[in-house]
């Protein structure tokens, strides 16, 4: 109802300037008498429309669908053009509603937005503010002709039951409850706004998309870290964490023994914490050493000027004012990965040091460590290649005016 009282009014509104779209999910057998409802009404409004049918995937069926039928939206909007959507006052009262005892923070709260901008979109809803009374009545005064999805009285889906079981329980006792509940959501989506600043402000502070400095972290108050945390993970996604998830980063990532690599996965990345930094790494990224080919040693031949892309970065062979010498170019050397227990003595260095402790210093991440590799020739040790560079080993092959790796910046 709702829906099609839409349709007409965008049609009067806003004529020739308005496309129509019906998103099949495939759920009910009259999902596709549905849709040819909609061409119907659509082709006497005058106004093109779009039938798409989408695959809604396992899981929470409510929550599915939506995404199915945002992603479908996506596919047809161009980027100057604005979704627009029916939903009512009543559908912003059960959202509230259902998010407080779901035990939503106050971003939940916030409910759905008169105008919103997200994943892309541009999305009005002009009736917002709009009664389902109102509705009603405008629907039977206009003689907008509708169809009743079933699923709305089936109690099994969260909306529907707190549409037919709840809300006129909680309605007999407070008769406005449905404007308080959504005057609610508009306070909480200033309380929103402001949140967002502080947020912006804290991540300026402390870090990056990317990382966060531990040390300045626990400068805010606990209540501001939370705050933070929950943002950070949250990124890109339409979602904050559960309260539960932040809490469980606090505990088991940032507070931790320092000598453990603990990590947390949520959501498509894993939380690491490595020299009194937080990371958050894809999963590729922290699963990269599992997942490398197995290449334990190969040889390669080195000219001036050649690129030379290896496990651990890209890099060009360049001369420089130290470096090995020129009767190696052209020659086999033997790259290997580290195996553990090497000593490296660098050039200019007195002594040799565990490699290991060299890795260290050079604060190279743990996840990335697999990739370093030792250049050498007659077994006898020319460098090591490092996310961090090249580092030149002291040897009979080290002269003034020789050539080295130089790790390319892009």
């Amino acid at each position: 109802m709702d829906s099609m009282l839409l349709l007409h009014l965008m049609s009067f509104l806003c004529p020739e300037k308005i496309r129509a779209i019906y998103i099949d999910h495939q759920l009910q057998s009259m999902s596709s008498e549905w849709g040819d409802f909609v061409a119907q009404q659509c082709q006497l409004l005058n106004i093109s429309y779009v039938i798409q049918k989408v695959n809604v995937q396992q899981g929470n069926l409510e929550n599915q669908a939506r995404n199915a039928r945002y992603q479908a939206y996506q596919q047809h909007l161009h980027p100057d053009e604005i979704l627009v959507l029916a939903h009512h006052q009543q559908d912003q009262a059960e959202t509230l509603l259902l998010r407080l005892l779901s035990g939503a923070g106050v971003s939940g709260l916030s409910a759905m937005r008169y105008l919103d901008h997200r994943d892309q979109l541009s999305i009005w809803r002009p009736l917002l503010n709009v009664s389902r009374e109102q509705i009603c009545q405008w629907v039977s005064e206009l003689n907008i002709t509708y169809i009743d999805d079933p699923t709305n009285l089936d109690t099994h889906y969260d909306r529907a039951w707190c549409r037919n079981e709840l809300w006129n329980i909680l309605q007999s006792r407070y008769p406005k409850m449905q404007q308080a509940l959504a005057r609610t959501s508009y306070l909480m989506q200033d309380a929103q706004e402001i949140l967002d600043e502080v947020y912006e402000q804290d991540l300026q502070f402390c870090g990056d998309q990317n990382q966060l400095d531990l040390l300045k972290l626990g400068e805010l108050s606990r209540s501001r870290q939370r705050q933070l945390l929950s943002g950070w993970m949250k990124g890109l996604d339409g979602y904050r964490p559960a309260f539960e998830m932040v809490e469980r980063l606090q505990n088991e990532v940032i507070y931790s023994k320092q000598d453990r690599q603990a990590a947390l996965y949520w959501n498509g990345y894993y939380y690491v914490r490595y020299q009194k930094i937080l990371y958050r790494l894809t999963k590729e990224q922290y699963l990269a050493e599992t997942n490398a080919p197995s290449m334990q040693e190969y040889s390669i031949c080195c000219q001036l000027h050649q690129k030379l892309d290896v496990a651990s970065g890209s890099f060009q062979i360049e001369t420089s004012e130290v470096g090995l010498s020129g009767a190696l170019l052209g020659k086999k050397l033997q790259l290997k990965l580290r195996q553990g227990g090497e000593k490296l003595h660098l050039f200019g260095r007195v002594g040799t040091w565990p490699l290991k402790k060299a890795i260290q210093e050079a604060q190279i991440f743990p996840w990335m460590r697999h990739t370093i590799q030792i250049l050498s020739i007659d077994n006898v040790m020319l460098g090591v290649l490092t996310p961090k560079g090249f580092w030149l080993a002291e040897s009979p092959y080290c002269e003034v005016g020789g050539w080295q790796p130089k790790l390319r910046s892009d």
